[in-house]
């Protein structure tokens, strides 16, 4: 996720160096062949591209509110998760004993609540396709490692592993058949964050959509220095420039927006919101040792 600050301005304008360059040459060529070799000889009224930029900014505003929407989706599903996080949590404390009267209560709480804290970032690599086992052996014991290793799906691996740990609790009496519905549902909703944020992960945006729109939108630009030649002669090269950047910058905006999972600077914060959720836990259980905040450095202008 971008920070409000310090976002540098070599990050804004690489996105659309290529593009630029391209156009500036573009742009130069023209008004060099018009001025000195007189080869080209071409007026195009400045209504039409008028007209084209028009339509072009309809078309992006709407591929960024669509872009956008995927990606506040993205945040509204990881506010749940860490909602529901807590809630798994008071509720595992609360419906059972005091956890000091039995050790080996203590020990389960402890064991079920880190394997939450792994599932939040196991949940976090696998949405950005990168390694799993080892982010979070600190939190699994060696049986739920070996366990977990034999699924594709690690997330839901240990969230099987959370309903047979729920499952043992009612059999034993340790919670009645109300309070395990309750942290079923509990379970359900985290399950849910979850199966939606792979439709997001899974769902490409329209590939069309977007091609036609990156077409057009290099068709707009290669019409505007026959446009504006008339008019501002070679003044037309940083005016074309200009307006050649922002239009590139909002499609730019748009397709980072619409892969709110791809490791990123755009992206949604997942690893920075799995360590807020494993600090709350952890002050939840007590513990004195948490981790720090994961925060931007001076030199950072995002959270991953």
């Amino acid at each position: 996720m971008l920070l409000k600050k310090n976002i540098p301005l070599k990050y804004i304008f690489g996105k659309v160096k290529y593009e630029v360059t391209f156009v500036a040459i573009y742009a130069t060529c023209i008004v060099i062949w018009d001025k000195y070799f007189h080869v080209i000889n071409i007026s195009i009224p400045l209504s039409v591209p008028m007209v084209l930029g028009t339509v072009l900014s309809l078309l992006l505003a709407f591929k960024s509110n669509q872009a956008y929407d995927r990606w506040w989706e993205a945040r509204i599903i990881w506010g749940a998760i860490v909602n529901d996080s807590r809630t798994l949590t008071r509720q595992l404390l609360s419906f059972v004993s005091d956890p000091y009267v039995s050790v080996q209560l203590k020990e389960f709480q402890d064991r079920f609540i880190n394997r939450q804290i792994a599932w939040c970032y196991a949940l976090g690599q696998s949405l950005r396709n990168k390694p799993i086992t080892e982010e979070i052996r600190e939190y699994l014991t060696p049986d739920e490692l070996v366990f977990v290793s034999k699924h594709d799906n690690i997330p839901n691996a240990l969230l099987q592993l959370h309903g047979r740990d729920l499952k043992e609790l009612l059999e034993e009496g340790l919670v009645n058949k109300y309070q395990q519905i309750e942290l079923d549902k509990t379970l359900s909703r985290l399950c849910d964050s979850m199966g939606k944020c792979e439709r997001i992960k899974n769902t490409v945006f329209p590939v069309t959509y977007s091609l036609y729109i990156h077409f057009s939108l290099f068709f707009f630009i290669l019409l505007m220095p026959f446009a504006l030649l008339d008019t501002f002669g070679i003044m037309e090269i940083p005016m074309v420039i200009t307006i050649a950047i922002a239009f590139f910058l909002i499609e730019k905006m748009a397709i980072h927006l619409q892969d709110p999972f791809e490791n990123k600077p755009t992206d949604t914060p997942v690893t920075a919101i799995a360590r807020t959720i494993e600090i709350n836990l952890k002050q939840m259980l007590n513990e004195s040792k948490l981790p720090e905040k994961i925060k931007a450095g001076e030199s950072d202008y995002y959270l991953l």
